[in-house]
């Protein structure tokens, strides 16, 4: 799939939860069970086919990163989502314009977060318990900001979030409005960033990955109650195929 058509049909998803059932990311019947889970993403529609033929493909195991002097992320969030819903995959928040995000010369538009168990990207071999994904699309492409998450002490935002998930799927609903995103953010803001994939199909290589160093606490209940809805909706490591993976630190 061309990298603007990828991008136009992920930000119609992104202000359009529901049409997944009639956009790109549910143009075949994909989940995360065996008939139909990531092993067999590739063939179930051309469109996906880049999930088994591609070489930039995500999440990936984050090992040997190289240093960079990277820039700082510039991060600008002050709009609250407008709605959760579960979508059949995940749970996710979606947003209206406004928010946005820096990464060199390049911005984008925070669209929507959503929540995959266990975390999709490892770090040195290790998974964490869940992994947050807010995903930003620009004028060629995608950037997403991956936080990693951790049993620890309560995060109320997380806490607000499962608290009010719907549990089966279907229509958007209204979400509390004290819902603050980055609450869901370490203080440090250090990243590996690399090349890389949508996780689910069509996996458009399309993706620029900022995966933060620093996980984020949040209660192990709160965990446990998102597990229960979606005991396991990650996409197996990828091949690191020769990619470079660079530290900010």
């Amino acid at each position: 799939m061309p990298r603007r058509q990828a991008l136009k049909l992920l930000t119609g998803l992104a202000l359009c939860p529901l049409c997944a059932t009639t956009g790109f990311a549910a143009e075949s019947s994909w989940s995360y069970e065996e008939a139909t889970g990531p092993g067999k993403w590739g063939g179930l529609d051309p469109a996906s086919a880049v999930c088994s033929a591609g070489d930039q493909q995500s999440p990936i195991d984050i090992i040997a990163p190289v240093m960079s002097r990277k820039e700082s992320l510039k991060i600008s969030w002050s709009q609250r989502p407008v709605a959760i819903v579960n979508n059949g995959h995940t749970i996710q928040l979606n947003y209206t314009a406004g928010d946005t995000l820096h990464l060199g010369d390049d911005e984008y538009a925070l669209k929507q977060l959503h929540f995959h168990h266990p975390s999709e990207h490892l770090v040195d071999g290790k998974r964490f318990a869940m992994e947050a994904h807010f995903v930003h699309a620009g004028s060629d492409g995608l950037a997403v900001i991956g936080v990693l998450l951790v049993p620890g002490k309560a995060n109320d935002t997380f806490t607000k979030i499962v608290s009010t998930m719907p549990l089966e799927k279907g229509s958007p609903i209204a979400i509390d409005p004290a819902i603050d995103p980055l609450r869901l953010m370490p203080a440090r803001r250090a990243f590996y960033h690399y090349k890389g994939s949508l996780t689910t199909p069509p996996c458009s290589e399309t993706v620029d990955w900022i995966v933060l160093r620093d996980p984020v606490e949040v209660d192990q209940r709160d965990i446990a109650r998102f597990a229960k809805l979606y005991p396991m909706n990650a996409r197996p490591v990828q091949s690191r195929d020769r990619r470079f993976i660079l530290s900010s630190e």
